[in-house]
């Protein structure tokens, strides 16, 4: 061994874990993926799969676990990492923690019980949250609002979620259900929409809705579609401004990033023309900055922000415990 050469630590000898890692989930409407998290995060590892829709929900849920113990076996033995918690985003509607899921594009959750069946499964604490509200974590830590006070995050991929986060807080809701912008009424008597009601953003711009209206993928776009999308998502998000005060909203999700220039230039276009209230004025559209990163990042805040709450209760009680 030279002079500038490093022992190796007996950490590295042994084989054990160097650090702490997220186990952090995505359920979305056409696939579900699974990543390593850091506490810092950086998203080390993931794989995916495509959600088949005819599948029974314990099939649908066994494939899920599947992928979450193979990445957990790489977190422990290509990674040398410790996974400490699950952390999960969630298409929705869904009961706060994820207690209850019942993604609208995944018909065999219904009221699926995930978080009992993660934490069954993995034996770890699970934190869960919606899709959106969970990359509105992301793009607040590492993104697009870093640094940001109040914003909305969005997505417009299969479905449309959205997340709201107001004066430091990400909104949660009664329910856990705060920020679902995709279920704002842009086309008065329009389309029906998997919700029930009519002419709803998720509807009329969804990744789902444009293949119904086009017969083509939404890989496949015109640009007269792309600028459709564009517009009825700023005509959207002008109402959620208008009523918030805020002056940014993020856009990420694979319509909207693979539609690009031409989505967001319409966006903006049809927000700046519903915006005309001096203190939304001027607000701004923008894609997220964490891409296709950004929804298991997400995840992993999720869970990092459970982490520090339980801390955070834990120390409460103990202080509680000692002054009796």
């Amino acid at each position: 061994m030279t002079s500038t050469e490093a022992a190796p630590s007996p950490s590295a000898r042994s084989g054990a874990p160097t650090g702490d890692v997220i186990v952090a989930v995505d359920v979305g409407a056409t696939k579900m993926a699974v990543g390593l998290v850091t506490m810092q995060g950086e998203l080390v590892d993931r794989d995916k799969f495509t959600v088949d829709h005819d599948l029974h929900a314990d099939t649908l849920f066994a494939m899920l676990t599947d992928l979450i113990e193979s990445q957990v076996e790489r977190a422990r033995g290509h990674h040398r990492l410790r996974p400490v918690a699950v952390g999960v985003g969630s298409a929705g509607p869904i009961t706060p923690n994820t207690e209850m899921v019942s993604p609208l594009n995944i018909h065999a959750w219904r009221n699926f019980p995930l978080r009992e069946r993660l934490a069954t499964a993995t034996s770890l604490p699970v934190y869960g949250d919606l899709d959106a509200k969970a990359l509105a974590l992301a793009e607040g830590w590492l993104g697009a609002a870093q640094g940001r006070q109040s914003f909305l995050a969005m997505v417009v991929s299969t479905g449309v979620g959205g997340g709201i986060v107001l004066n430091g807080q990400l909104l949660d809701g009664a329910a856990g259900n705060a920020g679902h912008v995709g279920h704002i009424i842009v086309e008065p008597n329009g389309r029906r929409c998997v919700c029930g009601a009519r002419g709803c953003l998720e509807a009329e711009a969804s990744g789902t809705a444009i293949e119904a209206i086009t017969g083509r993928p939404p890989t496949e776009p015109t640009y007269e579609i792309m600028q459709r999308t564009g517009r009825l998502v700023g005509r959207a998000v002008a109402s959620v401004c208008n009523l918030l005060d805020l002056d940014l909203v993020v856009v990420g999700g694979s319509v909207a990033l693979g539609f690009g220039a031409t989505f967001f230039n319409s966006a903006q276009e049809a927000l700046d023309e519903h915006t005309k209230l001096a203190f939304s004025r001027g607000a701004r559209i923008t894609p997220v900055r964490l891409g296709d990163r950004g929804p298991l990042i997400g995840a992993g805040a999720v869970a990092v922000r459970g982490i520090h709450r339980a801390r955070r209760a834990s120390a409460a009680q103990r202080a509680v415990d000692a002054s009796e």
